[in-house]
């Protein structure tokens, strides 16, 4: 299956006379039953989800109505190193919350504490930020809530960034970030987000997370695109009871993330065919 063999593909097609994919959350992975199989079908086609998925996230690339605004968030910034790549130059805001804000925040000199930092991607996080200058406006967060570790929320503290103390680490905006982002998502006109604002999962360092999502379905109302990329985003707006209350929600994490990041999909080109 994962490594796409031909006799198999050859076996599965034996079993239909009519192929149709409606699996996007596998649409990234050339394997058996979504790409090999394929060559066997004169009568081939995809599902409405996998139409619905492509609506939206096509549309959001191709021509957006704008502002266009991305929100990325998460730990790492690997995970979205091609998203981000993409949309630096394309988006007219690119804001960035979670712990992967806190690597560009070291980039630029600033005093974060005990906050994660991936030191491999600091010259990284520069070139992204080079690449952006003039085209894309990126937003940091100002301030954090504060803790000595996810399991101290009782005792968490708000501090603005550069005056972190030593022993504390950012797991959440702020509320001054929050109004910050909040700003400028009442006046995009589409909106992508990929990645929670804090660990969402721990109730004190929620706030930021549940915050923008409420944002999003704000505008939601006035007729704005709100896009929430899969993953963690989903799994956040689905707690806070935001479901339908946003444009869509993308049900493939690393789909999505491929064709954000402005790759195909193997399993949707071999459609095409």
């Amino acid at each position: 299956e994962k490594n796409n063999d031909s006799i198999f593909s050859a076996q599965l097609a034996k079993h239909g006379q009519i192929y149709i994919n409606d699996a996007f959350g596998t649409a990234h992975r050339a394997h058996a039953s979504n790409v090999g199989v394929t060559k066997h079908f004169s009568h081939k086609g995809m599902g409405f989800l996998v139409e619905k998925e492509l609506q939206y996230l096509s549309e959001a690339m191709i021509k957006p109505d704008r502002p266009l605004t991305v929100i990325l968030g998460g730990a790492k910034i690997d995970t979205k190193l091609n998203l981000i790549r993409h949309f630096a130059g394309m988006a007219d805001y690119i804001l960035i919350g979670g712990g992967m804000a806190f690597t560009f925040l070291q980039a630029q000199g600033k005093d974060i504490g005990n906050s994660l930092v991936d030191q491999s991607m600091l010259s990284t996080a520069k070139a992204i930020m080079s690449r952006a200058r003039g085209k894309t406006k990126l937003i940091f967060p100002t301030d954090f809530v504060c803790a000595a570790s996810m399991d101290n929320s009782e005792q968490a503290e708000i501090h603005k960034v550069g005056e972190i103390p030593d022993k504390l680490m950012g797991l959440d905006i702020g509320p001054e970030t929050i109004s910050n982002f909040s700003e400028i998502i009442l006046k995009s006109k589409t909106i992508i987000w990929n990645g929670p604002m804090g660990v969402f999962e721990v109730d004190g360092f929620h706030q930021g997370t549940q915050k923008i999502a409420e944002r999003m379905a704000d505008v939601t109302v006035n007729e704005t695109i709100t896009i929430i990329g899969g993953g963690e985003s989903a799994a956040a707006v689905n707690k806070f009871g935001l479901m339908d209350k946003v444009s869509h929600v993308s049900t493939g994490g690393g789909a999505s993330l491929e064709l954000l990041s402005g790759n195909s999909l193997p399993a949707i080109y071999s459609l095409e065919l």
